[in-house]
């Protein structure tokens, strides 16, 4: 009778063994039929997710073109002006130099004008001036007289050194015809050639600008 049981005994655990592995396959198959949906789910929505970066990158791929694209019309439109700032530029650069010609041609203009008129206005004077002087060399015993007549003619020269105006060197000079009006020519060997030996009327200029010729008597 034992050894019946014992017989028994490896059959039960083989048959026992046999059927949790039946068992564990069963729930190994349930398992993966429970996980097969979730899994497709997964697959689908890495699908999905991969066909939404391929848009995303085809529509970023059109914006960085289009981008591409407004760059270069900027860049038209930046080097447009920046012609422009250069024509405007060059303008005023231009208009800057004919305005500055301007002035300056105003500016020696006015001080011609200016000359021109305090010359005339000396003009006017002038025989006040030779009148004075042939009064000087004329003798007198009115001392009081003279000396009236010298204080005259020293605050008429000292005026007309304010004014610019200068007397012209004649007397014992070299005969210039653009500063003197030769009247009279004697020959005299003790002179030198073209020597002026006398003046007859004083001459006067404002700068380089003659106001009136001396008049004198050339030697030789």
């Amino acid at each position: 009778m034992n050894e019946e049981k014992k017989t028994d005994l490896p059959e039960q655990e083989a048959k026992t063994a046999a059927e949790e592995t039946a068992c564990e396959e069963k729930t190994a198959k349930e398992a993966e039929a429970e996980a097969a949906p979730e899994k497709a789910e997964e697959t689908a929505a890495k699908e999905s997710a991969d066909k939404g970066t391929e848009a995303k990158n085809a529509k970023d791929g059109k914006k960085e073109k289009h981008r591409f694209r407004k760059t270069s019309a900027e860049e038209e439109k930046i080097e447009k002006l920046e012609q422009e700032n250069a024509e405007l530029n060059d303008r005023y650069l231009r208009v800057c130099a004919e305005y500055d010609n301007f002035r300056r041609r105003s500016q020696k203009e006015r001080e011609a004008l200016y000359a021109d008129i305090k010359a005339d206005t000396l003009t006017k004077f002038l025989p006040v001036y030779d009148n004075l002087e042939r009064a000087l060399k004329q003798g007198t015993e009115d001392e009081a007289y003279r000396k009236g007549v010298e204080m005259i003619m020293n605050q008429f020269n000292s005026t007309m050194e304010k004014l610019g105006v200068t007397e012209i060197e004649s007397l014992g000079q070299k005969f210039d015809p653009a500063l003197h009006n030769a009247v009279m020519h004697v020959d005299d060997p003790e002179k030198g050639e073209n020597e002026i030996v006398e003046v007859f009327q004083q001459g006067f200029k404002i700068g380089d600008k003659v106001v009136r010729f001396a008049m004198v008597k050339v030697a030789n």
